[in-house]
């Protein structure tokens, strides 16, 4: 094994003697990033500075808040329902039992496997031709299919998400809860889950942010979200770049305080990190008392 490592002294090239050595690849980045940067400002000002009518931006801002407020609440329940039922996908995909693996498996692969957008259609024109012309008993439909469609999507996702999370767990885990004498669901609820949810937290928090773009589709089925008000100030004004910058904000708005969230969630699941109250981050997701 000696031999292996054996350098040969004619082939050696001291630092800084090369073309690229660490310190030109560490002041080209830097130029790059600064240069990158510097355009990207440039044409944001060009933009807000040539282009933007502020007189109409302020008098569509109400029009984007109650856009704001109605995809707030798109998301919150989605989000809520999406990761609820993918916790159970996510049993489900590693069931031992074979038919509840199927039809998990079955969920997943139709699911990941078409477009949001078909799925959209689906609920949202399938669904009422169901019933007799005007007979269907569902008034504000938009709303609902925009539920339905982003929960059985993302559920999803955050379904393997949770799946990979627990086959990340070490199998001594179990077989240590089970030794124990604890039930395969009381191992699973106490000492899987927590660890699982740790393990694909990163995954399930870049889904729900996702999940926030993806309401940019519900423009197809009449529900007035951002892009829908876009679209009609856009076609009244003929004035693209005032509502663009609206619909930047108001998507940020979402977006960032979210993925901040995520970050503290993330920051707080590290082992051995301690939380406000001392307890370490096995509070904040317990599944029972301990």
């Amino acid at each position: 094994m000696g031999e292996t490592y054996t350098e040969d002294p004619g082939s050696e090239v001291s630092v800084g003697e090369g073309v690229v050595t660490d310190e030109r690849v560490r002041w080209a980045g830097i130029a790059v990033s600064l240069l990158f940067t510097a355009a990207i400002l440039a044409f944001i000002a060009l933009v807000l500075l040539e282009y933007v009518d502020y007189d109409l931006l302020f008098a569509v801002i109400p029009r984007f808040v109650e856009a704001f407020v109605r995809v707030v609440k798109v998301v919150l329940i989605s989000s809520v329902l999406a990761v609820t039922a993918g916790v159970f996908v996510g049993l489900g995909r590693v069931s031992r039992t074979s038919i509840t693996h199927a039809i998990a498996t079955a969920y997943v692969q139709f699911f990941r496997g078409t477009p949001l957008l078909f799925q959209l259609f689906i609920i949202y024109l399938g669904i009422p031709s169901l019933w007799p012309p005007g007979e269907f008993p569902v008034g504000n439909w938009s709303f609902a299919t925009a539920v339905i469609a982003l929960t059985l999507n993302h559920a999803a996702y955050v379904g393997e998400a949770i799946k990979g999370g627990i086959n990340a767990v070490p199998e001594g885990q179990m077989e240590a809860a089970r030794s124990l004498g604890m039930a395969y669901v009381d191992s699973m609820r106490e000492v899987v889950l927590p660890q699982a949810w740790r393990n694909s937290l990163a995954a399930i928090g870049n889904d729900q942010v996702i999940l926030v773009k993806d309401t940019s589709l519900l423009t197809v089925i009449a529900f007035p979200e951002i892009l829908t008000v876009f679209r009609e100030i856009n076609s009244n004004q003929f004035d693209p770049w005032t509502p663009i910058v609206l619909v930047a904000v108001t998507y940020l708005a979402i977006t960032l305080p979210l993925m901040r969230l995520v970050q503290y969630l993330e920051t707080r699941a590290e082992w051995g990190s301690d939380g406000e109250d001392g307890e370490g981050s096995r509070n904040w997701f317990t599944w029972g008392d301990h």
